[in-house]
């Protein structure tokens, strides 16, 4: 499950080059990624039920003679590397953005002529401005087809010198959109709407040297995390032991960061919780952490990005800076990524991992009469990665509990790609504003925010059931001896199909959520289980469901999708830009397959709707959600006794 290393990446630019089943040139990787052999074989050679070597394998899209390629390249023997599998995509969607791509794209339009013209129409120097390339989405017939053609679209801001601010994203050049076919890197399409008011730089930067301390009385002190005993932690390659956790950390291109292989360990009886998956934003018990956005106000409506299978969240992530990303006491992992011709690229320090001393309590209790106080301190494990697409930066966590508890926790923070309006007031009279007026012409626009996690539960085995525990209030009879009126009671629900298995925790009544092995109880004769629980960013979907964008992600509506364990692997489908309804996670759903007593997996999203406020601007604060996988009935008695 170890990441491709730089050898394998190489083996597989070898072994594509060198296959006739792609003869057109030039060719362009868009994904590689490691081939997951097959969970059955994994958790065998695991467990060391069987000791065959297992094939290391590649997956690879490539793009060539205006064709999308995949192959499967087998590195076990890197020296002997070769193409196993071949297929042309047929079908309305395409790979991921590259950022080769992205960087060729951004000197044409100072090269297109309309485009200087209305660049000077707004008395701006086109040495000023910089575009850059976006997904168009899908809208159906509302957007030009270009005969099919893989066309993004590139819209800009005013950049000046870089030294009034840095905040490019609240400096639109509004009105102004460009078409660009990335196949033959060429201007196909242009707009000029309408001429808005260019925000002014003032107050707009947020870097240190330009703005200053944030207070002016006395500052924090800072503090230091002193181990005296060294880490409690260790790493062996990929593997993280810690307290009664053990894991395996992987890196993904398109997914990030991936956890997989996850056991917690019960002294009583060696119980374990493996999770095994791969995701978009995610992990591997795993976290899919796919992000869907969608605005609303002028060009701004038609933005509506699933960012891990558009751009790229591997690609995006972040070097962590040392004592500022993550604490001193961090140890530090890397990754490697294909770039668009093929060769290997080292993505360092792009995870952390560390112990989280938070002052917090595990548990507590002091008897009066007995004068007996007993407190536990809370100590976690936390494993980073902070991915930065365009203004958008997430902080994706996974905080493991020695109480058996994961909690996985994305924080957002983002400098508003901000719509310019000719208000300098909120009561000015003209269009509505469909956002914030944080500054003169500047606007904030109300979007949302949704993070999926695609996490493979295998509760002490794989052969799960999803259980709704719904609390029901009840009226008292009358007939028993209390004066009581009502009570509440549990109503227990085990889902057969996939229908059955999709949840909006906001609706209803309140239930607990529970992933159960009905193979496996304990001594009181409970199903060993986890249970799913929130703990805030609730939000789903507001959109209408015949909504192009609401189509094309239609599991936004719910926070919770139950599937059987199949190679279904993103949630937006494996070819999202552009991507229609016919692929991904509610498309798979529509089959209503059997979940009860299966191999299942849990698709968990966070949702915001972002109403964006002055205090969110220049920089907005740090915004974040959660849910946690809870032990319940996994262990006899609470782990930490």
């Amino acid at each position: 499950l170890d990441p491709l290393s730089a050898t394998e990446h190489a083996a597989v630019y070898t072994a594509v080059l060198s296959s006739p089943s792609v003869p057109a040139r030039p060719l362009q990787f868009h994904y590689v990624g490691l081939d997951e052999p097959d969970k059955k074989d994994v958790l065998s050679y695991a467990h060391g039920t069987s000791t065959t070597i297992l094939p290391r394998r590649a997956l690879v899209i490539t793009r060539a003679g205006g064709e999308s390629h995949e192959l499967v390249v087998d590195v076990t023997d890197a020296s002997a590397s070769s193409v196993v599998f071949h297929a042309v995509h047929r079908g309305p969607c395409f790979p991921m953005i590259t950022s080769a791509e992205e960087t060729a794209a951004m000197p044409l339009p100072p090269r297109y002529p309309p485009f200087v013209d209305s660049v000077r129409r707004r008395d701006l120097d086109v040495g000023d401005v910089a575009c850059g390339v976006l997904s168009r989405g899908w809208l159906g017939n509302g957007q030009p087809a270009y005969g099919g053609a893989r066309v993004a679209k590139m819209e800009c801001v005013v950049t000046g010198d870089g030294e009034e601010t840095a905040n490019f994203y609240a400096r639109p050049l509004e009105g102004v959109t460009l078409a660009v076919d990335l196949d033959r890197m060429a201007i196909v399409g242009y707009e000029d709407r309408v001429v808005r008011p260019v925000p002014e730089a003032e107050g707009m930067d947020y870097r240190a040297d330009k703005v200053g301390p944030p207070f002016t009385g006395p500052a924090t002190v800072p503090g230091v995390v002193v181990q005296p005993e060294g880490r409690g932690f260790h790493i062996d390659g990929r593997v993280v032991r810690w307290a009664n956790w053990e894991f395996h950390v992987g890196f993904d291109m398109r997914a990030d960061m991936v956890i997989s292989l996850a056991s917690v360990h019960d002294a009583d009886a060696s119980s374990s919780l493996a999770y095994l998956s791969t995701h978009e934003l995610t992990q591997r018990m795993h976290a899919h952490t796919h992000v869907h956005g969608s605005h609303n106000a002028h060009s701004h409506v038609k933005i509506s990005a699933n960012n891990a299978g558009e751009y790229s969240l591997g690609v995006s992530a972040s070097p962590l800076r040392r004592g500022a990303d993550c604490p001193n006491n961090a140890a530090y992992l890397d990754g490697h990524y294909a770039d668009a011709d093929g060769e290997p690229v080292e993505a360092e320090d792009v995870v952390c991992v560390f112990e989280r001393y938070a002052g917090d309590i595990a548990w507590r209790h002091t008897e009066a009469t007995l004068q007996v106080t007993e407190v536990r301190p809370d100590v976690t494990l936390v494993v980073r990665m902070v991915v930065t697409v365009g203004n958008y930066d997430y902080i994706l966590d996974w905080e493991f509990k020695t109480s058996g508890s994961i909690k996985i926790i994305p924080s957002i923070d983002a400098c508003f790609a901000a719509a310019g309006v000719p208000h300098r007031h909120p009561q000015d009279e003209g269009d509505v504003l469909h956002g914030t007026l944080l500054a003169e012409n500047t606007v904030g626009v109300f979007h949302d925010r949704f993070i999926t996690y695609h996490l493979d539960l295998d509760v002490d085995g794989a052969t799960n059931s999803f259980v709704k525990n719904t609390i029901v209030p009840m009226r008292n009879s009358g007939d028993a001896a209390t004066p009581r009126r009502s009570y509440w009671t549990v109503r227990r629900e085990v889902a057969e199909t996939e229908a059955e298995g999709q949840v909006d925790v906001n609706a209803g009544a309140p239930a607990d959520l529970l992933f159960v092995n009905p193979g496996r109880r304990g001594r009181i004769g409970y199903e060993a289980g986890y249970r799913l629980v929130p703990a805030g960013a609730t939000a789903a979907s507001l959109l209408a469901d015949d909504d192009y964008p609401q189509r094309r992600a239609a599991y936004t509506k719910k926070q919770v999708w139950v599937t059987p364990y199949k190679s279904e692997k993103w949630a937006s489908g494996l070819y999202a830009e552009q991507s229609t309804r016919e692929d991904g996670l509610a498309a798979w759903s529509r089959r209503n397959r059997r979940i009860k007593e299966e191999d299942i997996v849990l698709w968990s999203t966070l949702g915001l709707h972002h109403v964006p406020y002055l205090e969110d601007f220049p920089v907005m604060p740090t915004l974040s959600g959660a849910f946690e996988l809870r032990p319940s009935n996994f262990f006899e008695r609470n782990p930490l006794i």
